[in-house]
C-alpha cells in the first residue's frame, strides 16, 4: 500500500531565519491577518454584534474567496525562495496577505470617512494610521519572508482594495436599507444584532447609558 503524503495545518506556522531578528518581527506581522480574524471579529460578534462589523467580516470572506479561486485558476508558482521555507505546495498570485489586509484596510477607512465606528472624530486618524501600517508591513513581510514576489504582494493589495471598495459600497448603498428589518426579525432578536453606525461616538454612547443605567439602580 502506497503511503500517502502528509500536510499540516499551516494556521501559523510562519517560518524565518534564525538570527533574523527583523525576520522575527515580519512573521509575527504576518499573522496579523490571524489575529484579526479569530480575535478580532470573533470577539466583535460575541460581545457586539454590529450588522457593520458582521458585513464587514461576510466580505473579507467573500474576498478569501475570490483570492482562492482566482489562484486555482492562474496557477502562478510562488518563489524559489519559498523551497527553503517548505511551503510551496500553493499558488502565489495572488498573495492573500496581501488582499486580506488590503481589504480590511480600505473598508476600515471608508468607514471611518462615512463616519461609521466606535471612535470619536478626533482618534479616527491613529485607527487609519495603524491599519494601513500594518497593510503595507505585511505585504513587506511575504516577501521579506521569501513567501511571495512584488507582484504576486502588489496583486493581493490592488485587488484587496478593489474588492474591499466595492463590497462597502454595496453594503452601505443597497444592503443598508435592510438593518432595520434585520434587527427586528427573530433572528436578529435572538441574537441581539444592532446598527448603531447614526451615533458617531458609540463608546461615549455606552459609557453615558452605562452610568445612566447604573445610577438608576442605586
Amino acid at each position: 500500500m502506497t503511503a500517502v503524503p502528509l500536510k499540516a495545518v499551516k494556521l501559523t506556522d510562519v517560518r524565518y531565519q534564525k538570527g533574523d531578528e527583523l525576520g522575527h518581527f515580519l512573521a509575527w506581522v504576518s499573522l496579523v491577518p490571524v489575529f484579526i480574524s479569530l480575535g478580532g471579529f470573533v470577539s466583535h460578534f460575541i460581545f457586539r454584534r454590529e450588522l457593520q462589523g458582521i458585513f464587514f467580516a461576510i466580505g473579507l470572506i467573500i474576498s478569501q474567496f475570490i483570492n482562492e479561486f482566482i489562484k486555482k485558476n492562474v496557477q502562478q508558482a510562488r518563489p524559489e525562495t519559498c523551497a527553503l521555507l517548505e511551503m510551496c505546495d500553493s499558488q502565489g498570485w495572488p498573495s492573500s496577505h496581501s488582499q486580506y489586509m488590503f481589504f480590511f484596510a480600505v473598508y476600515f477607512s471608508l468607514l471611518n470617512c462615512k463616519g461609521i465606528g466606535l471612535w470619536g472624530i478626533k482618534n479616527r486618524w491613529f485607527m487609519n494610521v495603524l491599519h494601513w501600517s500594518l497593510a503595507i508591513l505585511t505585504m513587506y513581510s511575504r516577501v521579506y519572508l521569501g513567501y511571495h514576489t512584488v507582484a504576486q504582494v502588489f496583486a493581493g493589495a490592488t485587488l484587496g482594495i478593489l474588492v474591499g471598495a466595492a463590497w462597502f459600497w454595496v453594503v452601505n448603498s443597497v444592503l443598508f436599507c435592510y438593518f432595520p428589518a434585520i434587527e427586528e426579525s427573530s433572528l436578529g432578536r435572538y441574537f441581539c444584532l444592532k446598527d448603531t453606525s447614526h451615533i458617531p461616538d458609540v463608546l461615549k454612547f455606552e459609557y453615558d447609558n452605562a452610568r445612566a443605567a447604573r445610577n438608576k439602580t442605586n
